[in-house]
């Protein structure tokens, strides 16, 4: 592959959805042929196929747990990049079986139909996440750097939302999280990925096979699904402000996240796949860069100018962090990965696309979901 991948046969899971179409798309553009296996789960395509797959992908639809589909799928495949999964922290910790079925069983049959084919797959990919991680990295004045976990109860009774160091209980100041950084899962959803992302790795590593992890951090952007209420925050907010809503906001809004733009997503991707000297390897894909969730919001009412002031809900949702934001050094050593959307470019070209949809506002329902299952304290 290297530079050129002209006529590399590329299969991708998960390619009918949000970050799989839009790099379906730069598959197509640098030449490969590109085949798209993917369930059309109705949460995420209510509709069917989307309409922006492009039709010189070709789209076969099953289930990534079902040995025969994935056999059909990989014939010919020379690069894997492995995207089909159920995704959302709320969401997993009641739909259990379903989230663990579809991402660790689901990549169990994918690897069990490489290895016993003895296929010959050339390159292997696997969206990871930065859930995995749970809490980021923290500097305590005093204490020094500092992997928490999950903030205690009491705390969190009180309504103290900021992070304390684990040693001193003294306010502790995020810091860009890298990928040695020890994972401390905090629901179903990131204890899957971290399962995926290690099952890849030992198998490419067992088999000879080039595997990279790359570990998204929060995606946004145009095909996100506006109308799924456990798709990311930016979605969520949107799909709340087009409908006329007052947008629901966990905690006080100040939690930070890393908001990397899907087509940002896709290069990362693309490079991944092109250098075959990078493997057995997790790499962090982010901007570097915090952004508060209610900066987000901010910049989203700006543009879509609908729906009424957040509604600061004061509750903590089982599963969630307070702070998490990518070290992309390695990125950038490994894959020679540079972000190029900025958070508000990006947010003004999402608020564009949202306008001319028809979402379906769920997110009061999906909070009765968590309220029913007590995970909302």
């Amino acid at each position: 592959m290297g530079g050129d991948m002209r006529g590399t046969s590329v299969l991708v899971t998960g390619g009918a959805g949000f970050i799989g179409s839009h790099l379906v798309d730069r598959l197509l553009a640098e030449g490969c042929r590109v085949r798209v296996l993917d369930a059309l789960l109705p949460q995420v395509h209510p509709q069917g196929p989307p309409t922006y797959l492009s039709s010189e992908a070709e789209l076969r639809v099953g289930d990534v747990r079902d040995g025969d589909a994935v056999r059909a799928a990989l014939q010919g495949v020379d690069v894997v990049v492995h995207l089909a999964a159920a995704v959302g922290v709320g969401q997993s910790m009641y739909e259990v079986m379903h989230y663990t079925s579809i991402n660790v069983q689901g990549t169990a049959t994918l690897l069990e139909v490489i290895v016993k084919g003895r296929l010959s797959v050339r390159r292997l990919l696997v969206a990871s996440s930065m859930s995995i991680y749970g809490e980021g990295l923290y500097a305590c004045a005093q204490c020094g750097p500092q992997s928490p976990g999950p903030r205690p109860s009491s705390q969190l009774a009180l309504q103290e939302w900021e992070m304390r160091c684990p040693r001193c209980r003294a306010p502790m100041q995020s810091r860009p999280t890298p990928e040695d950084k020890p994972l401390i899962p905090t629901s179903i959803y990131a204890i899957n990925k971290r399962d995926q992302e290690e099952m890849v790795l030992t198998v490419g590593r067992s088999l000879g096979i080039p595997a990279v992890a790359l570990r998204f951090f929060n995606v946004y952007g145009d095909r996100q699904a506006l109308s799924n209420p456990y798709t990311g925050v930016a979605a969520i907010f949107s799909a709340a402000l087009l409908s006329g809503r007052r947008p629901l906001v966990f905690e006080d809004g100040r939690q930070c996240r890393d908001f990397i733009h899907v087509s940002d997503v896709a290069e990362a991707c693309l490079a991944a796949v092109r250098k075959e000297e990078v493997a057995d390897v997790a790499i962090n894909v982010g901007t570097g860069r915090p952004t508060p969730l209610l900066e987000v919001l901010a910049a989203l009412q700006q543009e879509i100018a609908r729906g009424g002031e957040p509604e600061i809900l004061g509750r903590f949702r089982e599963g969630d962090i307070r702070a998490c934001y990518a070290d992309i050094g390695r990125a950038r050593d490994r894959l020679g990965f540079e972000p190029r959307v900025a958070v508000g470019e990006g947010l003004r070209n999402l608020a564009r696309w949202v306008k001319a949809q028809s979402p379906v506002n769920r997110s009061a329902e999906a909070l009765a979901e968590l309220r029913r299952f007590g995970l909302v304290r």
